[in-house]
């Protein structure tokens, strides 16, 4: 994880007792006291509108947190790390429009300095629904508790900022300015867990740390790029968030773009947070927008459908909660994405991501054109198949290579063999859970893993269009797919046309 020291700390959680906070953050967090890498003077003030039955707000909140890491904790529990982690924490009970709450919140973080002996960096996290994230960034730059106060001596507020960043490019672009009218962008982390995830990062560190590769990581060598993230759950109580985003939206704009320009970023002069974002966003500028009138060769769209799955029948999409029985949201979307610059130009990116599919998996599939001329014989057996480099993300994260050899005897055939990589056999380690790392970047002020203004607003710019094309369409226009399938059909034709097939989830 990072190796940077981290400075005296006050973490308030806006939403400190919802499901994201019990279920990820406080576990994170005690993770991080459990490795010795939280400072020693590290504070937790949680905000929110739950009352305790204890009149002590502070002792009511404690039970709470402490209750929730006995349930969300996933590695052997540490009862005196937690109550450690947990001394230090205070709870202000209210609503994110009442000003007296902030007040309160300022008032607290100066009798921390005060305990603590020295002026705390201050982090907030807003881990409550997108819609309070204007009125809270208002009243922190209300309050002056986002003001950049100790330029002079190094101490300067952050905020973290969950996704959905926005839902469209121009309310992208109305958030990102409300967070910059008040914070500096290198104070804004907009936080996505996909990036922490261990392979996630390695991908910077396989490219440009292995010759063999890098010379090879272009048009001339690479025939086509895969992107999968399958999910074998349905929607669960996400209904009414899925109705408006969908799959394009929930899952293509963050993670699945992130992912995409890591892959196909170009070389950074060296591996500060600037550089490293700074490419990422000159790639996604060089996505080629979809043409709308020639959407459907580009772009498919699916709907679940009700099934059965391990002898369990699943509703279909549209019987779910708290979604309209004429939904046209789609729960699975495949697109076909061209980057116009030189080290890329004219190779096919597939992208493919879906709910009630076969199996979860996460994976980068980079297929190298096959040699120029079959040397074995005229039969398909005696040529070789393509070398394909996967890079496992989610469940099992690793690297395999697929290359050829001949099979053993006297015949001419060719073996397609793979050399696979497996962290979890190559390390004696547990790997850190996403928001471990990303907790920790947040608290050493490191943003190399954190989504830029014109990387967010950029790839929002691309989803539009596509949302543009989709609105003259009909229900008709996407296509259900069975639950455990793979996807639609169509997804099929997408990349056969092509002469090429999807990876088998």
């Amino acid at each position: 994880m990072n190796d940077i020291t981290a400075k005296p700390t006050t973490l308030v959680i806006f939403g400190a007792t919802g499901d994201l906070s019990r279920r990820k953050l406080l576990p994170a967090l005690l993770r991080l006291e459990v490795l010795g890498l939280l400072p020693e003077c590290f504070n937790i003030i949680g905000f929110s509108t739950r009352a305790f039955d204890s009149n002590n707000g502070d002792e009511g909140f404690k039970d709470y947190a402490l209750s929730a890491l006995r349930e969300h904790y996933t590695y052997d529990f540490d009862e005196s790390a937690a109550k450690k982690l947990l001394s230090k924490t205070r709870f202000i009970r209210s609503t994110f429009e009442d000003s007296d709450g902030y007040t309160e919140i300022l008032k607290r973080l100066d009798d921390i300095d005060q305990e603590c002996g020295v002026a705390c960096d201050r982090v907030f996290y807003l881990a409550t629904p997108p819609t309070f994230f204007p009125v809270i960034i208002d009243m922190l730059s209300h309050s002056q508790l986002a003001d950049r106060r100790g330029r002079g001596d190094g101490v300067l507020p952050r905020i973290i900022i969950e996704k959905p960043f926005g839902q469209s490019s121009e309310s992208s672009a109305k958030l990102n300015d409300l967070v910059l009218n008040h914070f500096d962008e290198e104070e804004v982390y907009r936080i996505d867990h996909y990036l922490g995830k261990e392979t996630v990062q390695n991908i910077l560190f396989f490219r440009f740390g292995n010759s063999i590769y890098e010379p090879l990581w272009n048009q001339k060598y690479i025939d086509h790029i895969q992107i999968t993230v399958a999910e074998s759950d349905g929607i669960g109580t996400r209904g009414k968030y899925y109705e408006e985003a969908g799959a394009l939206r929930d899952m293509v704009q963050n993670h699945i773009m992130q992912l995409l320009a890591l892959v196909a970023m170009e070389p950074p002069t060296t591996m500060t947070s600037e550089n490293i974002r700074s490419k990422k966003v000159d790639l996604i500028e060089s996505i080629r927008p979809v043409e709308i009138d020639n959407i459907d060769n580009f772009i498919v769209r699916g709907r679940y459908d009700k099934g059965i799955i391990n002898g369990e029948t699943t509703v279909a999409y549209r019987d779910e909660a708290n979604v309209s029985s004429d939904s046209t949201t789609e729960t699975f979307v495949a697109l076909k994405v061209f980057i116009d610059n030189w080290r890329w130009s004219d190779v096919p990116f597939y992208i493919r991501t879906g709910k009630r599919l076969k199996a979860r998996k996460t994976e980068i599939a980079v297929t190298f054109k096959a040699p120029p001329h079959c040397l074995f014989g005229s039969e398909e057996k005696a040529c070789p198949k393509d070398n394909v480099l996967v890079l496992k993300i989610q469940p099992d994260e690793g690297i395999d290579f697929d290359f050829n050899i001949k099979y053993p005897g006297t015949t001419q055939r060719v073996d397609n063999v793979t050399m696979d990589f497996s962290y979890k056999e190559a390390y004696d380690v547990t790997l850190p859970e996403a928001y471990e790392r990303l907790l920790l970047d947040c608290i050493t002020g490191d943003s190399t893993l954190f989504p830029h203004k014109r990387a967010i607003e950029t790839s929002w710019k691309l989803i539009d269009e596509v949302l543009k094309g989709w609105q003259s369409s009909s229900a008709e226009d996407v296509a259900d797919y069975l639950p455990g399938s793979a996807g639609p059909k169509e997804a099929d034709l997408l990349i056969e046309r092509d002469g090429r097939k999807w990876r088998d989830i």
